[in-house]
């Protein structure tokens, strides 16, 4: 099928991004959970911050109906992340959304970071939820590059001029979100039900 082959084809043709765009995401998640830990003090900051921010309220009013959680968590991944902090700065500054993705991912090692038994449990099976999430944005992030290149060199995608490079990045782009979406789709059903159903377990022992 096309709508499968289409996405597969652009990550062959930029292979090289896509394996560079997978080590820099998972290594600065990584590099921001060692940071929570060695500083505890900036994981406390930021989750009292969304605490403050009614982040913390929506999830614990959510948790008696997981599929509204699901579509909930969904819609805040796709809104926040796949189309503010990637897609939307992409249209206007070329690469704009890889180094976006990135602050967001160290901050969200950061916030996840097992600094308590409490957390350490958490992460036990948010870590599956946190490798589905983050290569779908790795997925939208090789759309903002392919976008930025083809629209600073076109002849890399076969185009006369920048504006006929833009439609085609942008293209590519599109082709490249439905991986990425369906991705955000499995990982937000799999957080809902890991939230509601296997962590209370597992906190309890």
């Amino acid at each position: 099928m096309h709508i499968l082959r289409e996405p597969f084809r652009i990550i062959r043709a930029n292979l090289g991004a896509y394996l560079a765009l997978n080590a820099i995401v998972y290594g600065v998640l990584l590099a921001g959970l060692a940071v929570g830990m060695l500083f505890p003090e900036l994981t406390a900051a930021l989750v009292t911050g969304q605490e403050d921010d009614g982040t913390a309220d929506l999830v614990v009013s959510l948790l008696g109906n997981v599929w509204l959680f699901a579509l909930t968590i969904l819609a805040v991944n796709v809104l926040t992340v796949g189309v503010l902090k990637i897609l939307l700065p992409s249209l206007v500054v070329p690469f704009a959304g890889i180094a976006l993705l990135v602050h967001k991912t160290f901050e969200s090692g950061v916030i996840l970071a097992p600094v308590d038994e409490t957390m350490a449990t958490l992460l036990v099976p948010h870590s599956l939820t946190m490798v589905i999430e983050f290569q779908a944005y790795v997925l939208l992030s090789l759309g903002s590059y392919v976008l930025g290149r083809a629209w600073l060199r076109p002849a890399a995608v076969g185009a006369p001029n920048r504006r006929q490079g833009y439609a085609r990045g942008l293209r590519q782009f599109g082709w490249l979100s439905l991986p990425a979406l369906a991705l955000l789709v499995i990982g937000a059903v799999y957080e809902a039900c890991s939230l509601v159903y296997v962590v209370p377990r597992l906190l309890m022992g």
